[in-house]
């Protein structure tokens, strides 16, 4: 079994389709679950995908890793402007968006910060970390502990991932990235040094 891909990660672009953001991935290095601790910022990798910035419209911050078992997949900005964690078992199924696309509109968007986002509140772990071997690779995954969705991550770079969201009955791969909060310097030039593939 490989363990990692590629050594150095390529120059990558955030307006690449489906196809070279798999090829992307697979030659991306593994990342480790202990490198996952902490919280990070999460954001659309577009490829085309129905769900690219649905999850922004929806608020969306990221992602947090306490430890194996004890993982927040879905933070969210509440209208208050406070970071909170949501539960998973009450999020639609990612393809109702690809069926209606209205789902993922602004005011959808407003509407579940305002009225659903307080109801669904947790303080309970509601995925996990682990190693899963996923296109040849061996790389730390998330594990939703309610929902038949695998997140699995390859390092970008020194504070970005890219994850894949591998989840029954899509038709195709989303991919996001994720941005280790308090990263450093290079955060905030990242989107600027996006590169054609």
């Amino acid at each position: 079994m490989q363990t990692t891909a590629a050594a150095a990660p390529p120059a990558f672009s955030a307006a690449a389709g489906p196809e070279e953001a798999l090829a992307l991935f697979d030659r991306l290095p593994a990342v480790e679950p202990t490198e996952m601790l902490g919280r990070w910022l999460g954001g659309s990798f577009a490829t085309g995908h129905p769900l690219d910035g649905v999850l922004e419209t929806f608020h969306w911050y990221g992602k947090a890793f306490r430890g194996p078992d004890d993982v927040d997949p879905l933070l969210f900005r509440s209208a208050g402007g406070a970071v909170v964690p949501l539960r998973a078992t009450l999020l639609p199924d990612p393809r109702w968006l690809e069926r209606w696309p209205w789902l993922g509109t602004p005011a959808v968007g407003s509407m579940f910060q305002r009225l659903a986002l307080p109801l669904w509140i947790t303080h309970h772990p509601q995925a996990r970390l682990r190693v899963v071997e996923h296109r040849g690779v061996a790389s730390a995954a998330m594990l939703y502990d309610h929902l038949p969705i695998v997140d699995v991550f390859r390092r970008l770079d020194a504070h970005t991932l890219l994850g894949v969201m591998d989840a029954r009955g899509i038709s195709q791969p989303f991919f996001f990235t994720l941005r280790r909060e308090g990263g450093g310097s290079e955060d905030a030039s990242l989107a600027s040094s996006l590169q054609k593939i």
